[in-house]
């Protein structure tokens, strides 16, 4: 048996990185999974790897109307959701910075995506959860940026993960009467698209390592074991707490 085994699962920004090795593993432990993402190519890609288990939602997640086409194909499919993992984000490398210098356009793109694309999706998987009245879990993934120094100098991406850390606890009192168990999970940096920039600068990524004690920046394996707890039963009694997976970044 799966872990798993006959869940209805909802992943944003799956085609890439912490989204889609997520994907790969709900499914493996038994999830019908749907793949919220924009790449409609990338995500075309990542269905045809899983297979049956995929349900592929090209999807904007800053767009409600998007957003809710997507939840009522996964209720005109299966009905209900089990669990939703949000992990679609984007960090403006280059271009974020402290407020004094910050274009507007640049916070609005960040908080746009990271946090009203995590508004949006929560708004309509809480509803699709409190339909089928069986309850839920949702998974959203937060930043030690939003916590401490480790975001200096990006400010629009820092508030952005310090909102969606609130919005996390606030939602776990709410919808707690319903069963629906609401939790963050908190990466440190991971090799993904969106850290390429800064993986590819020797320079930088020395300085990522050594602020990680575990020695290493990690990857979105790393990732999997914590969802697939929250994701599951075995995490029943967990709600409005963060998990830190991040190789020890927040304790610099």
């Amino acid at each position: 048996m799966g872990r798993l085994d006959g869940k209805i699962a909802v992943i944003t920004g799956a085609a890439s990185g912490i989204g889609q090795g997520a994907a790969r593993a709900f499914a493996r432990e038994g999830a019908t999974v749907g793949l919220i993402d924009r790449n409609a190519e990338a995500l075309a890609a990542t269905a045809g790897e899983i297979g049956d288990a995929a349900l592929p939602l090209v999807t904007d997640v800053t767009d409600e109307a998007s957003i809710a086409a997507a939840f009522d194909e996964v209720r005109r499919r299966h009905g209900r959701l089990d669990v939703l993992y949000t992990c679609a984000a984007v960090q403006l490398i280059g271009e974020d910075a402290p407020v004094h210098e910050l274009d507007i356009d640049v916070w609005q793109r960040t908080h746009d995506v990271n946090l009203r694309g995590v508004f949006l999706t929560c708004k309509h998987g809480v509803r699709l959860m409190m339909e089928s009245g069986e309850g839920g879990s949702i998974i959203n993934t937060g930043s030690p940026t939003g916590l401490t120094m480790s975001g200096a100098g990006w400010h629009a991406y820092s508030s952005s993960k310090a909102g969606v850390m609130a919005l996390t606890r606030i939602m776990a009192a709410d919808y707690a009467p319903y069963g629906i168990r609401v939790n963050g999970i908190v990466p440190g940096t991971i090799a993904t698209t969106l850290t390429k920039p800064l993986i590819d600068d020797p320079e930088t990524y020395a300085k990522l390592v050594a602020g990680h004690p575990i020695g290493r920046v990690g990857t979105p394996e790393d990732m999997v074991g914590i969802a697939l707890f929250l994701a599951s039963d075995e995490s029943k009694f967990a709600t409005g707490s963060h998990f830190f997976v991040d190789g020890g970044l927040s304790v610099r």
